[in-house]
C-alpha cells in the first residue's frame, strides 16, 4: 500500500493495477460470450471511462463498435446533482446491441437520468457495464450486469476516476485516506 496525494488530499491504494486488469479480462470474456454472433455497441461515459472502456475493448473476442458521450454530475468530490450532456449521441440505436460502459455507478442519478433518453430510441437490447459500483450509495437502483467491483462508499481517485481533475493518470485505484 502507498499514501499519494492528489491536492490537498491523501489516497491509499485500493485497487493494484495487476487486480484491475484481471477483472477487466473476466467481464470482457463474459461479454464475449453474451454477444457471440452479434455487434453490440459500447457507449462509453466520459471522462472517467476512457481507461476502463479502452482496456475492455481490447479484450473482447468479438466484433463490436464503440462510440463515446459524456455526462456529468460531478464538481470537486460531491455530486452536483444534475446530470449535463456535454457530447451528445449520433449514433442511431434503434435495433441495436447496447452495452453502456461506466467507471463508476455511486447514486445511479446519471445513468437514472440518461437510460430513458437511450431507451426512447428502442435499442433491441441495453446492458450496463461498470467498473466500479458503490451499492451503499445508490439511490436510483439499477440493473447492472456486468460489475468489476462493488466497493464502500468511500471517494476514489486513479484509473480514470479523477478529483478534481487530477489523477486520472493512475495505474492503480486509491481510496481516500
Amino acid at each position: 500500500m502507498s499514501i499519494i496525494k492528489v491536492h490537498d488530499k491523501s489516497f491509499d491504494t485500493y485497487l493494484s493495477e495487476e487486480v484491475i486488469q484481471q477483472r477487466i479480462k473476466e467481464m470482457a470474456a463474459e461479454i464475449s460470450r453474451d454477444y457471440a454472433g452479434k455487434r453490440p455497441l459500447f457507449i462509453a461515459i466520459l471522462n472517467g471511462s476512457f481507461m476502463f472502456a479502452a482496456d475492455l475493448f481490447k479484450h473482447l473476442s468479438i466484433n463490436a463498435e464503440i462510440c463515446f458521450i459524456k455526462l456529468a454530475s460531478y464538481k470537486g468530490m460531491k455530486s452536483s446533482g444534475n446530470v449535463v450532456t456535454s457530447i451528445g449521441l449520433e449514433d442511431d440505436l434503434f435495433g441495436k446491441d447496447v452495452v453502456i460502459v461506466e467507471d463508476i455507478v455511486d447514486t445511479g442519478k446519471t445513468l437514472h437520468n440518461f437510460l430513458p433518453k437511450l431507451l426512447h430510441q428502442q435499442p433491441k437490447s441495453l446492458k450496463i457495464a461498470s467498473l466500479l459500483h458503490k451499492p451503499e450509495a445508490t439511490e436510483y437502483p439499477l440493473q447492472l450486469d456486468y460489475i468489476g467491483f462493488d466497493i464502500p462508499n468511500k471517494f476514489v481517485v486513479g484509473y480514470g476516476l479523477d478529483y478534481d481533475g487530477l489523477g486520472r493518470n493512475l495505474k492503480e485505484i486509491y481510496q481516500l485516506v
